[in-house]
């Protein structure tokens, strides 16, 4: 039914355009010459009008039904991802030219109009380097919205790093896509981006992803009492996938040990809440625990008087 109503408005209108059309088969002398002439250029523009319509509407009904079958919900939605966003792009692309294909032909229909562009067309040399140099810009970042159809440095639902922000790839047009941060603010940036600038993406080939927990204990901490806890801890979360587990000291710095955490989720939502609670837990049991093994300073008074 969905489907149905979009062919709705597109068929009215072509039926309005084959009755103006008709009408304006109607002997000359029957209506006004203006009107005559009025009701045929409504008729052509309306019948464009109205194919075009429908020709996106049949192009926006083949995507949504061959995307039925691939769900992005699933933990491993890589290929789902994939085809989402290849067909998004094509099927923006597409529309783009039918409408840019159906503004020419409908300027077409008026002769003054006609006679406008047989006149740039002559003097295309000078007006084709201006309009070139203007357009470059946009030009390129539609390019670049293909070339990321294509490539797919990004697909729907990514996560990535863009500008120091932490968020998803909600949209991805010709122009722009659309982050949506982890706050949901809404991050726009170019499509040229994505290829001209680094950025993180976190479930490039995967969705699955490690997470780390740095902590900074004092020397003396039982490291293994840290790696027994770490391991109960995973355990009882529903957000571990049980592939990663493993706690190692990264760094023995001058007053503190760092000790890194790291650990494994389906997905980057899962691995953000397994960090926090995984962080949360290890500095309430070091400070349960070993209360003495939290960081210190140490001094050392030497009460000898010098002879």
């Amino acid at each position: 039914m969905k489907h149905v109503k979009r062919f709705i408005l597109p068929v009215l209108i072509l039926v309005i355009a084959f009755a103006l059309k008709a009408a304006s088969e109607i002997r000359p002398g029957f209506l006004p010459e203006e009107l005559h002439g009025l009701i045929g250029s409504l008729g052509s523009v309306l019948l464009i009008a109205g194919i075009t319509w429908i020709l996106i509407a049949v192009i926006r009904t083949v995507k949504n039904r061959l995307l039925e079958g691939f769900d992005m919900n699933i933990s491993d939605n890589l290929r789902m991802r994939k085809l989402h966003t290849q067909y998004n792009i094509l099927e923006k692309v597409v529309v783009f030219l039918l409408i840019i294909i159906a503004l020419g032909v409908t300027l077409m229909q008026f002769e003054g109009v006609r006679n406008i562009g047989i006149s740039l067309f002559a003097s295309a040399g000078i007006a084709g380097l201006i309009l070139g140099l203007a357009a470059q810009k946009a030009l390129g970042t539609i390019l670049a919205g293909l070339q990321i159809a294509i490539t797919q440095p990004i697909r729907l639902d990514d996560v990535v790093i863009v500008e120091n922000e932490w968020g998803w790839i909600e949209e991805i047009n010709l122009t722009y896509v659309v982050v949506r941060i982890w706050d949901k603010r809404r991050l726009v940036v170019p499509s040229t981006y994505f290829l001209e600038r680094p950025f993180h993406n976190w479930t490039r080939t995967s969705a699955d992803i490690l997470g780390t927990v740095f902590i900074y204990t004092d020397y003396t901490l039982p490291l293994s009492a840290i790696r027994y806890e770490l391991s109960r801890l995973l355990k009882s979360s529903d957000k571990w996938d049980g592939k990663v587990n493993v706690l190692q000291v990264t760094d023995a710095r001058e007053h503190t040990l760092e000790i890194r955490a790291l650990m494994s989720a389906a997905n980057s939502p899962d691995a953000w809440d397994l960090r926090v609670f995984v962080r949360e837990k290890l500095i309430e049991f070091i400070q349960r625990e070993y209360p003495h093994c939290l960081p210190k300073t140490r001094l050392t008074l030497d009460n000898k008087s010098n002879n």
